[in-house]
């Protein structure tokens, strides 16, 4: 039988990583719901999910269908060492043929995992080999296989595909031959790969916490991993670092470093050291170079946990404090947190299982920092008294993390071929998927006068990515460019965006397509530049070419007036190209103009509530229909028509409307109105 993809053992759409279980984990629903409504609800945050990554799942026995239902397996909160155990037993029990890798079909049901294990204990080594004997045919796929086997198991698979037994891992042989009921009924199936509750860690022990306390925010450049973590932790006790190719235990924890310091002049008296001084008697100081510990991130938040927590009224949780890792899949973590890594085990109060011994120059730096500190209510583990444990604490003996340190990391998915993270370091942290979605800030993209809205262009550069690479993690999130007044003109869409897509996306794929089409040839991307009389600038036609292959169309300005079905002025010629200033600056387009005011209005006012900001704004009259809303008033609102910017203000939002300004003289009464104000805002038209 030759080798051919009906007779692969496991579907093609993903790799069975860890990424992977967590991407599915985290974007299935946790009730049954109809098959129609589960697949919407999936298919709405996993790209592809009807064409195969369904499958993926049901052959993971994530849920199974009958009579048009689809039942989850996670339908509670789950721990991640439940989650990693059902993977070790779902990848320890895999069997083929099955429900769903039915090309095999009438074959004996065979567990992979046990046929390699008995394969290796007769002698055999070769990977590949070992495969294709199951059933003495070809089998395609053995790369996916051995990315489950390799993640899950206790099988050693090295770069000449040569298997063996990691003798330090301790598991449990499955049965090679399951019944053929297990492979033909999809209900038995799931049965098959579900724990029996006395396997399973318990999912719901008391913590002492009620939020991740390691946890990494993944997902595609641009997706608002930094503005998510720092969102949640406004007003908390934050430290931040960033992960690189050079980082190291001691660029992360600490080391000693030489530093300038002033120093007393001495000088020798005989035997004597004397103190040098000037005719007035006062001591003289030189400059010298002196070697003093100088603490890192990791240290500086460790510190201030625990003083924080020392400082807790007992039975009161201490104030939190927050590590924060920026990229962290930019730097080799295993070199960097070295030993650190031990700690990250924490236990269901929060803290460090496991402590580690600090070296002397650890020790005498945190004995030094925590002279002061008060009496310290610490934990007892591993055999050791809480007492005994705050004294070895305070004199910095041992290193153990408090449960009022939170680590919390960015890791970009398109950057994870730097330095990949091994499965022990990834199991000790809780994953946070962020999805490509519409930032509802009516960004637009800048050429030649024209203006193209910027989420329409990264949905259709994104289904071309997509189509091109197979891939999530080259996508590009709403917050990849960070725009001037909301507009990204060519010069940045060039630099960052076209930069991006020529360089990391499509280098590899020849730039195939009519996307990539110049009038003459392809449009390469030296042709995005010119260079005339010695001076380098952007051409600008050939972003609105680039546009124009992927189908992303002009904004036309006199689009808002239609909506609400009234004459505009300005459609009998054409776009409406006027521009505005804010006190002598911006660029802002009509929709855009009031919206921007607001915003400098509560940068100006930053003691005003969002009802006293509203109130302010309406003062000038209702200009347009709903012109600016507090939040309540736009949620209670139940018209098709909320055509609003949204606009943070104190703790929430408020609303500005976008709609109507092109109606006869909209937009002089707004300009006549501000003015007229002692805002310290000036609004112009643009000359």
């Amino acid at each position: 039988m030759a080798l051919f993809d009906e007779a692969s053992p496991i579907c093609r759409g993903k790799n069975l990583s860890w990424e992977t279980v967590l991407l599915f984990f985290n974007n299935m629903p946790r009730e049954a719901m109809p098959k129609a409504k589960f697949n919407s609800y999936v298919e709405a945050r996993i790209n592809a999910w009807t064409q195969t990554h369904s499958q993926i799942a049901r052959q993971l026995a994530f849920y199974y269908e009958e009579n048009g239902m689809c039942y989850p397996r996670f339908t509670e909160k789950t721990s991640l060492q439940d989650l990693f155990a059902y993977m070790q037993n779902w990848a320890v029990k895999y069997f083929i043929p099955n429900p769903y890798a039915p090309s095999l079909k009438g074959k004996v049901p065979t567990c992979i995992y046990s046929f390699i294990v008995n394969s290796i204990k007769n002698g055999q080594k070769d990977f590949d080999e070992i495969l294709d004997s199951i059933f003495q045919v070809k089998l395609s796929s053995h790369d996916k296989v051995n990315v489950y086997i390799s993640y899950f198991t206790n099988l050693l698979i090295d770069n000449n595909h040569q298997v063996s037994i990691n003798e330090k891992l301790g598991f449990v042989d499955s049965e090679l031959y399951p019944a053929e009921e297990y492979a033909t009924d999809a209900k038995k199936y799931y049965d098959y790969f579900t724990l029996p509750s006395n396997e399973i860690f318990n999912s719901n022990r008391k913590i002492a916490i009620n939020k991740s306390l390691q946890q990494i925010y993944y997902g595609a450049p641009g997706t608002g991993k930094s503005h998510e973590i720092k969102k949640l932790t406004k007003g908390k006790e934050v430290i931040r670092t960033t992960f690189h190719p050079d980082s190291d235990y001691s660029t992360f924890v600490g080391a000693y470093k030489p530093t300038t310091k002033r120093v007393p002049i001495y000088s020798t008296y005989g035997e004597k050291a004397v103190e040098v001084k000037d005719a007035d008697g006062n001591p003289m100081t030189e400059d010298r170079i002196v070697y003093e510990f100088v603490e890192q991130a990791f240290l500086q938040a460790y510190i201030k946990a625990w003083k924080q927590f020392a400082k807790a009224d007992v039975g009161k949780a201490a104030e939190e404090v927050y590590l924060i890792i920026e990229e962290i899949n930019r730097g080799n973590c295993a070199q960097i947190f070295g030993d650190l890594f031990q700690l990250l085990d924490r236990g269901e109060d929060g803290f460090s299982e496991y402590p580690i011994v600090a070296d002397k120059d650890l020790q005498k730096q945190l004995a030094k920092a925590f002279a002061d500190m008060p009496f310290l209510n610490a934990p007892s583990v591993c055999g050791m008294s809480a007492e005994e444990v705050a004294v070895k604490i305070r004199k910095g003996e041992i290193l153990l993390l408090p449960n009022n340190l939170y680590i919390w990391a960015t890791m970009n998915t398109s950057d994870q071929s730097l330095f990949p993270i091994d499965s022990a370091f990834k199991r000790r942290w809780d994953w946070q998927y962020m999805p490509i979605a519409n930032g509802n800030k009516d960004w637009r993209i800048s050429a030649n006068g024209n203006e193209y809205d910027w989420w329409e262009f990264l949905e259709k550069i994104n289904a071309l990515i997509g189509e091109k690479t197979s891939s999530e993690d080259k996508k590009l999130g709403y917050y990849f460019c960070k725009p001037k007044d909301g507009l990204i003109d060519a010069k940045m869409f060039v630099g960052k965006v076209i930069f991006y897509l020529w360089n990391d996306v499509f280098k590899d794929y020849e730039f195939e397509g009519d996307a990539f089409n110049d009038v003459e040839g392809k449009l390469t991307f030296d042709k995005f530049y010119k260079t005339v009389d010695g001076t380098t600038s952007v051409v600008a036609e050939k972003v609105m070419l680039f546009l124009k292959n992927l189908e992303v169309v002009p904004v036309v300005e006199n689009e808002d007036e239609d909506i609400e079905n009234v004459d505009d002025p300005d459609s009998a010629e054409g776009k409406d190209y006027t521009r505005y200033t804010i006190n002598g600056e911006g660029n802002y387009p009509k929709r855009q103009l009031s919206t921007q005011a607001v915003r400098k209005y509560i940068e100006l006012h930053p003691e005003l509530t969002p009802e006293q900001v509203v109130a302010d704004w309406m003062s000038l009259g209702s200009i347009v229909s709903h012109f600016v809303e507090t939040k309540e008033q736009f949620d209670a609102r139940t018209d098709n028509s909320k055509r609003s910017h949204e606009v943070p203000c104190g703790d929430t939002k408020i609303y500005v409307a976008w709609n109507g300004w092109g109606i006869g003289s909209k937009m002089q009464t707004l300009i006549t109105a501000v003015n007229s104000k002692d805002w310290g805002i000036t609004l112009a038209i643009k000359e």
